[in-house]
């Protein structure tokens, strides 16, 4: 990846060569890409000033990881299962998870599917296959080694997806889950989206590697490193990773390089440890921005495109949001629903404020 402050660095593709390796319903497909990451970076935007007000407790955008995300979620098919991080919630709603039920999760309310026991953004999506994730970091690659296992002694058709970051690979889970998957030969992806800190700490003082991807020859697959602000190249690495793991050349490794353009998380300041210079870097190799000049200067976008994808993401942003903000927090008598098999035998009341 170029580290070049200043302007945004170009795609550099002719639509010639986009249609090659995208396919013919390129236009079509880049478009409805960009569809995605507008709302993306819409809810990022207005949950983050939510944030600040106290109206939710926590946030963590997705930033600057739209490109990974929304290819994923494009690529993927319904049989295949998501093991998210913390930036992950856009592949969840591109495979159709409603914005509206996302916004209900954000804000803990009865309409919540978790009734309010998971943090925001650790939504709980098993409709389209999307795990809960855990804050303890890792933990998600064992869970998706365990589940293509599952998958693969059930004769069932689907590919695992783990995402995770940087900080991760320096965790027990990573090691453990790779040498299961390598030795057992089992149909997983790793998703590394290495956006260089792992909170506060920068990928050079976590690792002497070359590459993070370098790391998967140690448990007998393949890794490579991919410029994941580069829409065309991340959705060509997915389809073909997907499409070879399908075939059972058993598991990947792709270190997707992308900029984190927000603080960690809701609880972070990231002007405490980033470079003066991280924003301008960071903007220049801006996944969106990437995108939407490159259709722009194609013609496969003009202001008027930009200006109704704006106006449909905010409309829907606004909505989600307004009809979660009125709807009431969960019975407190629903903490004893959903955990035991069987309801408990006597009724339990709870005190209420």
């Amino acid at each position: 990846m170029t580290d070049v402050p200043g302007s945004t660095v170009p795609l550099p593709y002719t639509a010639q060569e986009v249609l090659r390796r995208v396919g013919p319903d390129a236009r079509e497909a880049l478009r409805s890409a960009y569809g995605w990451m507008i709302p993306g970076r819409t809810l990022d935007a207005r949950m983050q000033a939510l944030q600040l007000q106290g109206r939710v407790g926590f946030y963590g955008a997705t930033t600057g990881h739209e490109a990974v995300n929304v290819a994923a979620g494009m690529s993927t098919r319904a049989d295949d299962w998501i093991f998210p991080g913390l930036r992950e919630q856009l592949v969840a709603l591109v495979r159709g998870y409603p914005l509206s039920r996302y916004a209900q999760h954000l804000f803990a309310t009865a309409r919540d599917p978790s009734r309010g026991r998971q943090m925001p953004c650790h939504p709980t999506a098993r409709e389209v296959h999307y795990v809960s994730m855990s804050s303890v970091i890792g933990t998600q690659i064992s869970h998706a080694v365990g589940t293509a296992w599952a998958m693969r002694r059930r004769g069932a058709p689907g590919i695992a997806l783990a995402f995770f970051g940087d900080g991760a690979t320096s965790a027990n889970d990573f090691h453990a889950g790779l040498n299961f998957a390598g030795v057992a030969g089992l149909p997983v992806i790793f998703v590394c989206a290495n956006n260089q800190w792992a909170i506060s700490l920068p990928v050079e003082r976590q690792s002497a590697a070359a590459t993070l991807a370098q790391k998967a020859s140690a448990y007998g697959f393949s890794g490579i490193a991919v410029d994941g602000t580069d829409f065309v190249a991340v959705l060509d690495t997915f389809r073909t990773v997907l499409r070879e793991s399908r075939e059972g050349t058993g598991p990947h490794f792709v270190e997707f390089r992308v900029y984190r353009m927000t603080p960690h998380s809701s609880s972070d300041d990231p002007s405490r440890y980033q470079p003066t210079d991280w924003d301008s870097r960071a903007k220049a190799l801006d996944p969106v921005l990437r995108l939407e000049a490159w259709l722009s200067s194609v013609g496969w976008l003009d202001r008027d495109d930009r200006e109704e994808y704006a106006r449909r993401a905010s409309e829907n942003v606004r909505g989600a949001i307004a009809e979660a903000e009125a709807t009431p927090p969960p019975d407190p008598a629903s903490l004893f629903e959903d955990v035991y098999s069987r309801p408990l035998s006597v009724p339990v009341e709870v005190p209420r404020a």
